[in-house]
């Protein structure tokens, strides 16, 4: 849920930095406005973590998962 989330967020504020309006942004990321609506709104149980880096990578932004282990306490 975390990577959702932080995806998510970075691809809400590139949107919101373009000044897309949703069906413009529905339109470059290939899904319908009400899939933009839903993102805005912060509705991620909705979206897969593969949909929205595909989103991403339509959106401009490139995405990288780096795995570490957790330190002893």
């Amino acid at each position: 849920m975390r990577l959702r989330a932080e995806l998510a967020n970075e691809l809400i504020e590139r949107l919101r930095q373009c000044k897309l309006s949703q069906s413009r942004a529905a339109e470059l990321l290939d899904v319908t406005q009400p899939r933009i609506s839903d993102l805005m709104r912060g509705r991620l149980d909705l979206f897969s973590l593969d949909m929205l880096v595909d989103m991403a990578e339509r959106a401009g932004l490139r995405t990288r998962v780096v795995v570490t282990r957790k330190r002893a306490a």
